[in-house]
């Protein structure tokens, strides 16, 4: 028990008052004798007795009485925690991420939640709610009932340990407070551990929101399985956590126009194949029907047409085979010799190519120093007769390792990095190791301590190399010197350098990983490019270089969708952005043994407990009926006890 006013209790002391009064005021009888003694005795004891039991009764319900009337003042009452001497603040997170879409006993487990407050909560009662994307400080439910009922699903979902420290930020830092955090989410698996310290000033309460079934069947991914001059094969990828075989069907459109419909047999994993013509596909979208998760229920894609990568040869010699690689349907392929070469050209290419000239004279090191500042590409193939002095000042600034003196040996070229952008997506079908090397007559030796090796000599020194925007060759590739011509290899590794010299966009990019792609365009000054999406339209961080644009993406768009590039009005490209899926897989955690916090699967029974361990128990009107009961008992006494 616990008093409002404890400091009126000292008014207890006052009850020794009639206790010393009583002790003190001493009564005395006088005797009178009569002829019959024995019988005046008897009745002389008889009174004495009966008054003084009377008088102690008298005294303690007198005093019973003063000290409930002074307990009453008091004001007792019972709780768990110090009520009258502490304030309340609730917080509540409320998880809106896109597994909240499953489907509980009474539908959607967000939208069920959300209900459950809204008739849970008082009305007025202050609390502050934070979810994924919002945040609502100090408010109170019926200030803010329209926004949870229009509450989104959110594709950025926080880490459970980011949404607690989010939650816990809404505190403030008054003592004496009583602070109760309710954390409302399914408690999905993820990536990171989910851990609540121990904090004797705040409690915590776990609410798991658990749908009736986890199966759900999802549209995994999606590529370009084969191409051909007049057709693509596009692969989509299912995926499903229930363990029974499932029929499905898989839609795939073209700007709301059904191309083509298939039926997959699911197994946990399955795949689908879909041939289009080449021009026909501008604006994607792959479908299914599936009653669970609604989010990966379609994947947007969209094939642009491709732009042409501007790529420009500085050559003395015969390079034929450059023209040869460098096709016209996918590049503008230019030639210049060092006497007819115009620096300005430099502007408006995405990759040079350094052929087998003997001297690099300081301002075309200049020059190509401050295109490459301009995300443009070089490679750089020496010459067997070139000036040494000139390759190393070039090489040293772009922080490569000098040559050395050529060597006259032969080497052979053993070493394929099969890891490295250039052969890791489809240029090997599988890893060759008896192919017929390619060699070498002569070579500048080369120890590379910060480029990357692309391919090696049998002696693990460097053929081709990269550092950045620079690809280096430590070796000419004329027939007279090597047979590096002669085999496959050559096609895609210049085909692959001048492509990731323009990073053009990709069938789709996913929401809230970190995107980056270019935008082949020159702009006029001032101006930015924006992704337009209907009625959407955002301005993402973007860098203009000479002839491109690079566009960096992360945490938008939060639409997931086909959105249109613009310059102004004009309609650059198209891209595409879907929702991550890590939250199709509905596993969820076991807090059944999850320390310093309590569980619960009910929201109203969390506010129940809350309610109850902060509930005020008034005791003073209970003491003002005993003080009227002793009285009474009192007046009965002081009447009818003879």
């Amino acid at each position: 028990m616990q008093f409002k006013n404890p400091e009126l209790l000292y008014a207890l002391f006052l009850l020794l008052i009639p206790i010393i009064v009583h002790l003190f005021q001493l009564r005395k009888f006088q005797k009178e004798y009569f002829t019959n003694v024995d019988v005046l005795k008897k009745v002389q004891l008889q009174t004495r007795k009966s008054a003084t039991i009377k008088k102690w009764l008298i005294l303690l319900t007198r005093l019973l009485l003063l000290a409930a009337i002074i307990i009453a003042f008091a004001q007792p009452y019972t709780s768990k925690i110090k009520a009258f001497n502490t304030s309340k603040q609730t917080v509540i997170y409320l998880d809106n991420s896109f597994s909240l879409q499953a489907k509980g006993a009474k539908g959607p487990l967000l939208k069920r939640a959300i209900q459950d407050l809204i008739q849970t909560l008082p009305e007025n009662q202050n609390l502050s709610i934070v979810t994924n994307t919002e945040t609502y400080l100090n408010t109170t439910i019926k200030a803010i009932k329209n926004d949870l009922l229009q509450l989104n699903y959110s594709s950025n979902q926080l880490s459970y340990n980011a949404a607690l420290l989010k939650a816990k930020k809404t505190f403030n830092n008054q003592d004496n407070t009583v602070k109760n955090l309710i954390f409302i989410s399914d408690f999905q698996q993820k990536n990171t551990d989910f851990t609540i310290k121990k904090d004797t000033n705040l409690t915590v309460n776990l609410v798991q929101l658990k749908p009736e079934s986890i199966s759900n069947i999802s549209i995994d991914s999606l590529y370009i399985s084969k191409q051909t001059a007049n057709n693509i094969e596009l692969s989509v990828i299912l995926k499903t956590n229930s363990t029974s075989k499932i029929t499905l069907p898989v839609s795939i459109y073209n700007n709301d126009n059904l191309l083509s419909k298939a039926t997959v047999d699911l197994n946990q994993k399955a795949s689908t194949v879909f041939t289009i013509p080449n021009d026909q596909v501008t604006k994607g979208k792959i479908t299914i029907e599936d009653t669970q998760l609604q989010f990966d229920n379609s994947l947007y894609f969209n094939i642009n047409s491709p732009s042409k990568i501007n790529v420009l040869a500085i050559s003395n010699t015969n390079d034929t085979y450059l023209s040869r690689i460098f096709t016209e349907d996918e590049f503008i392929f230019t030639t210049k010799t060092t006497n007819t070469l115009d620096y300005s050209l430099f502007d408006s290419q995405n990759l040079v190519v350094i052929n087998e000239i003997e001297a690099l004279p300081e301002s075309l090191t200049t020059a190509l120093k401050a295109f490459t500042d301009q995300r443009g590409s070089v490679v750089f193939i020496p010459n067997t007769n070139g000036n040494l002095n000139n390759y190393n000042t070039f090489l040293q600034r772009f922080n490569f390792a000098p040559f050395s003196a050529i060597n006259a040996n032969q080497k052979r070229i053993t070493t394929i990095n099969y890891a490295h952008p250039l052969y890791a997506n489809g240029v090997f079908e599988k890893r060759v190791d008896n192919f017929q090397y390619p060699k070498v007559e002569r070579y500048f030796p080369q120890i590379n301590l910060k480029a990357t090796p692309i391919l090696q000599f049998e002696d693990n020194k460097s053929f081709l190399s990269q550092n950045q925007s620079l690809y280096v060759f430590s070796a000419p590739i004329n027939t007279d010197n090597s047979n590096f011509k002669n085999i496959n290899l050559i096609v895609p590794t210049f085909y692959n350098i001048a492509k990731q010299s323009l990073n053009t966009t990709t069938l789709y990019y996913t929401i809230g990983q970190n995107t980056s792609y270019d935008v082949a365009t020159n702009l006029q000054q001032d101006a930015v490019l924006t992704l337009v999406n209907g009625k959407d339209k955002i301005i993402p961080e973007q860098y203009y270089f000479n002839n491109k644009v690079l566009i960096k993406t992360n945490d938008i768009p939060e639409l997931a969708g086909i959105y249109d590039i613009k310059d102004k009005t004009k309609i650059l490209q198209n891209v595409s952005y879907n929702y991550n899926r890590t939250e199709s897989n509905l596993n969820y955690l076991n807090l059944d043994n999850f320390n310093n916090a309590t569980v619960s699967n009910s929201i109203t029974t969390v506010f129940e407990n809350i309610n109850n361990d902060t509930k005020v128990n008034e005791l003073w009107k209970w003491f003002v009926i005993l003080g009227l009961v002793l009285l009474i008992l009192e007046m009965l006494i002081l009447k009818y006890f003879k």
